[in-house]
């Protein structure tokens, strides 16, 4: 993470970035990309926020004429918890966020002044003033960075490119500030140190160790060449971003052939048939007749791969796909080639060997154990991933395929196989998942396991989209938290993937009169399939799953019990420790109280029927080898790109790419492949040199839902009891307590590997 503006700047448009980079200060939490997909998800940028209470022990320049009067007219510049969602407009990016930076520049200095001028330094005198500052800019500029993620437009596009520089210019001041590294240094070298609490002494710590990977330490030429490699990196993630977005819509293909569309489920057809009416102006399309549109949007590209009886289809789509955004004028190539070439001389600036050095220093693991743990798990999972390509093979052999398979016929016959071996089939489960019902299940999950009631609170708050659904979480029956939820894919404005973000943290320095703390406010985001005609949003199971996975993320961000902003929910939590929420409250989905809390037909409300619970269990850990190679390809790919590979002396990202894929693939990848042009997670987003924390952090969350599993999961007395202690450690302390310590808080011990490869049935083979 960066200095705190960085590292809560970058919560919201990555997932996590360089140190003290407010470039990082907008990074959500994104969801991994989906093993079962060609193509990565997208991702973002994340911000760092500052949070503590109202009194202000140092004198602060009053805000310009410029910034009270564009308060009072720009609704990007409000102090309410809750964004000006629905009026915000491109036309307020440029003059909201020019005159906020003149005024926090103003504060700053300010703030600096007085900091020279004090003879001992003091929590109140410095963290807290700087905790202002870096709120102001991380909520106006998270409101535009979401809304570009979800409502994008090319005059926005135009407006962020504006003035993104200058936002960038007043991170790296922050980062580089020298009197404020002074007086952390004094806070934690002072008499004072003992009286801090323990988060308040590791924010000092975290802050000390960000502010040297921010680049404060630097003079001269070295500062100026570092600021300008920041500046072109933050333009660089956008126009990489841009591209993946565009090459997405780019690619249409309208079928007109019922015959090319045979083996597409009634719930596919339908959902191409909407959008044939909707994007395309195809008046009269049906389900039935067509007819369809397909594009690169997971709700329809899935299904193609899956299940399209069109070989030429399946080939076609596929190939868009891994070849998105890697030709003319939206060609992401270039852009990877300055990237790698800019995070290495800024790694070397910093003192460090390769940029995933840089990355580690604010992470978990080392570049060693976060290796040596991928190498464990392929190890675990390759011969298991080549038995999944060889009984595909055999079984497609069986029905009388004479051709050797291609990538584009692995995912076909699979399915094939699994609908054979299991009888189960995804759109029979489809019926019963829908939205509502699926919400109701997760929210009387959470009420089991962290004692919180949620409840609608729709029309109490702005929203982007008519879409977007508003929600408020109560504990004690006093609020607790706030959240939004955009549920569904809009491939014209809305990126793909999911992710959860914050709009404000918890802080006691925010707290209305009369309240302790402002309370914590979250959005989720997902891509899943929309309602068609006038049904529900009928989700596929990884669909639920994908849900499940970014209310863990929402859970810790709003369940904080930290009081301090700037480690408050996600804030100041290692990134290879932050999925452990998300990726355990995806094991509830195959817990049986949980999902027939839920799984109920959207017509009947009949619950599932018992053999299709039983033969999805059975199906949970299918092809779990090839799943978890997958992944391990694209960490170690990613930490090679950072640790290893030299730009610019004669070998391509892409060579490399297939160098890495004959250790972690049992089907070579295609010559042409070009999946690196759309992996945003670390050329856009915060998983640069950190694409191996999902994993990192799948070990940690299998150990947390052990813990259920070993007291006994028809236990109620005794999920709740474990329930209420995780709620008590992972989710309350934040960043507020070392996350290994945090982890032996609610398990009593260190992590053990053991219960992932358990779950992914691949203890025989490891």
């Amino acid at each position: 993470m960066v200095n705190l503006v960085m590292r809560l700047a970058v919560r919201s448009v990555l997932k996590r970035v360089a140190p003290f980079d407010t470039t990082r200060l907008l990074t959500p939490l994104v969801r991994p990309i989906n093993p079962r997909s060609a193509a990565p998800c997208s991702s973002f940028t994340r911000i760092r926020h500052r949070h503590s209470k109202s009194r202000q022990c140092v004198a602060m320049a009053a805000p310009s004429h410029a910034a009270a009067g564009a308060t009072l007219t720009n609704p990007l510049l409000t102090d309410s918890p809750f964004p000006a969602y629905a009026d915000v407009k491109a036309e307020h990016v440029v003059p909201g966020i020019s005159a906020l930076l003149a005024d926090l520049h103003a504060q700053l200095d300010a703030l600096e002044r007085s900091i020279s001028e004090q003879s001992e330094p003091t929590w109140a005198t410095v963290v807290e003033p700087l905790e202002r500052i870096v709120d102001k800019i991380s909520r106006a500029w998270g409101t535009v960075s979401h809304l570009k993620a979800v409502r994008d437009t090319p005059e926005l596009r135009k407006a962020v490119e504006e003035v993104q520089p200058e936002r960038v210019k007043f991170s790296l001041r922050l980062s580089q500030s020298k009197p404020l590294y002074d007086a952390f240094l004094a806070l934690k070298e002072g008499p004072g140190w003992t009286q801090l609490s323990e988060a308040q002494q590791r924010l000092v710590e975290c802050e000390l160790r960000d502010f040297k990977l921010g680049g404060v330490g630097l003079e001269g030429p070295a500062k100026e060449r570092y600021n300008e490699i920041q500046q072109k990196l933050s333009s660089l993630a956008t126009s990489f971003s841009n591209n993946v977005l565009d090459g997405t819509k780019r690619f249409k293909r309208v079928v007109t052939s019922k015959e090319e569309v045979d083996g597409l489920p009634e719930s596919a057809l339908a959902l191409a048939a909407q959008q044939a009416s909707k994007e395309e102006g195809l008046e009269g399309a049906t389900p039935e007749d067509g007819p369809w549109l397909f594009t690169l949007d997971f709700p329809l590209y899935a299904p193609v791969m899956a299940h399209a009886k069109s070989r030429s289809l399946r080939e076609e789509v596929y190939r868009a796909s891994i070849t998105r955004a890697s030709a003319g004028d939206i060609d992401n190539t270039p852009i990877i080639e300055e990237v790698l070439a800019l995070r290495q001389e800024k790694a070397k600036l910093l003192g460090f060997s390769s940029f995933a050095e840089v990355s580690m220093a604010s992470k978990m693991a080392t570049l060693q154990t976060a290796e040596d743990l991928l190498e464990q798990l392929r190890g675990a999972s390759f011969e298991a991933a080549k038995r999944d390509l060889e009984d595909v093979q055999a079984f497609a052999a069986e029905q009388g395929v004479t051709e050797p398979l291609k990538q584009w016929d692995v995912g076909f016959w699979a399915e094939r196989l699994k609908e054979a071996k299991y009888a189960l089939e995804e759109e029979q489960l489809r019926p019963y998942f829908s939205l509502p019902f699926v919400l109701e299940g997760l929210f009387g999950l959470a009420s089991r396991l962290f004692d919180v009631e949620i409840v609608p609170a729709d029309g109490q708050a702005p929203v982007w989209h008519e879409d977007v659904r508003f929600f408020m979480v109560k504990k004690g029956g006093r609020p607790k938290a706030y959240f939004y939820l955009d549920p569904y894919s809009r491939p014209a404005e809305k990126r793909g993937g999911a992710w959860m973000d914050e709009v404000c943290g918890q802080s006691r320095l925010f707290a209305a009169e009369g309240d302790s703390v402002r309370l914590p406010v979250a959005h989720m985001v997902c891509n899943q399939t929309p309602p068609v005609g006038a049904k529900p949003s009928l989700m596929t199971f990884r669909e639920v799953e994908t849900l499940f996975h970014e209310f863990g993320h929402a859970a810790q961000h709003m369940l904080t019990e930290q009081e301090e902003g700037l480690v408050a929910g996600i804030r100041n939590v290692e990134w290879d420790s932050v999925e452990l929420p998300s990726q355990f409250m995806e094991n509830w989905c195959y817990d049986r109280k949980t999902l027939y809390s839920f799984a109920r037909h959207h017509e009947t409300g009949e619950p599932l029927p018992e053999e299709l619970y039983e033969r999805l269990l059975a199906a949970r850990t299918y092809r779990s080898g090839s799943m978890t190679l997958r992944q391990v390809h694209f960490a170690m790919v990613d930490l090679e790109l950072h640790a290893r590979f030299k730009p610019g002396q004669g070998e391509s990202v892409f060579e490399r790419d297939q160098a890495v894929a004959k250790r972690t693939a049992v089907m070579p990848p295609l010559k042409e492949d070009r999946f690196l042009c759309s992996f945003s997670h670390i050329f856009a987003g915060g998983y640069s040199a950190g694409y191996y924390s999902y994993k990192w952090a799948e070990v940690l969350s299998a150990d947390a839902f052990a813990a259920f599993e070993e007291a006994g999961l028809e236990d109620e007395a005794a999920v709740a009891e474990i329930g209420h202690r995780f709620a008590a450690t992972v989710l309350a302390l934040g960043g507020g307590r070392a996350p290994e310590l945090v982890f032996q808080d609610f398990r009593g011990r260190g992590p053990s590997v053991e219960p992932l490869l358990r779950h992914s049935n691949l203890v025989v083979t490891a």
